[in-house]
């Protein structure tokens, strides 16, 4: 098991993608904290949980918003407590948020959209990060998206957000190279979860006919597996990918389980970043 005795806790873990990941970590040893806003939905899951677990095997849920500071002090404290020493986070939990004309929707919806998924990624790291370099050792993986890479018209905020969260993680990689905590983001791909259904449920009207004809497709011919991005999060957070930081990987299109053998290229070059594109980068000469 690629997990065993490894202690890990995945926020928003307990419904879509970030549950499929609390089943991969709980199915490769790993004793995992996962948390929600939902209770119900959490106590349901833990209980699922816990009934396939090994001897020994600690599965703790607990409500929390991880973008309050308070919510994401107590969840950590319980992770001392319950887990003991931590070794990977997995910051999962995220929204849509707004869907519109970026001049039209609510600009209290817009910014709790940026608290979710920008300060709920960066408070936990906060915590993490202070225990990681304690222990001498960390995995952080962070939930980027199609909104890092691409724009995404009239859903300004979680393209905002997520693209902030990729360049955070470069951030912290770098800060944290010298101490042995691997930071990496995630696209996991095009999943059928909750957030596609926010999206046909919105119409053309509000995310645009293009981006809601595509949802549509992928509701009837189906996205991709959630397995896929949970198989790339248990590499990520296994001993097999020791020394590789800093990176932006998709789950479906990069070839990301062999990259431990590629450590080089990766620490030398920017390959899986986000980089400004210059003219000569695309055969211009201006």
């Amino acid at each position: 098991m690629k997990l065993e005795n490894r202690n890990a806790i995945v926020t928003g873990g307990s419904q879509g993608f970030g549950r499929a990941i609390v089943e991969a970590f709980v199915r490769e040893g790993a004793n995992v904290l996962f948390c929600a806003r939902d209770g119900e939905s959490l106590a349901r899951f833990e209980q699922k949980l816990k009934e396939s677990a090994r001897a020994g095997q600690r599965i703790l849920a607990q409500t929390c918003d991880v973008s309050s500071a308070s919510d994401s002090e107590e969840l950590f404290r319980r992770a001392d407590d319950e887990l003991g020493a931590l070794h990977i986070l997995i910051n999962n939990a995220g929204v849509y948020g707004p869907k519109g004309p970026s001049e039209e929707v609510a600009w209290d919806e817009w910014c709790r959209c940026i608290e979710i998924n920008l300060y709920g990624t960066f408070l936990p790291c906060r915590h993490a990060i202070a225990r990681f370099k304690k222990f001498g050792y960390g995995k952080i993986v962070n939930l980027s998206g199609g909104g890092a890479t691409n724009p995404l018209p009239n859903i300004s905020a979680y393209a905002a957000s997520k693209a902030a969260v990729v360049r955070l993680t470069e951030t912290l990689a770098e800060e944290l190279r010298a101490f042995r905590v691997d930071v990496n983001a995630i696209a996991p791909g095009a999943l059928n979860t909750r957030l596609l259904d926010e999206v046909l449920q919105a119409g053309p009207e509000k995310v645009g006919a293009d981006f809601h004809a595509r949802a549509i497709k992928q509701s009837q011919e189906g996205g991709v597996p959630l397995d896929l991005g949970a198989d790339l999060c248990v590499y990520l957070a296994s001993a097999e990918s020791d020394g590789v930081t800093g990176k932006l990987l998709s789950a479906k299109w990069d070839t990301w389980s062999s990259l431990h053998t590629r450590k080089n290229d990766l620490n030398s070059t920017d390959i899986y970043t986000l980089r400004r594109i210059v003219p000569e980068d695309r055969g211009r000469k201006w």
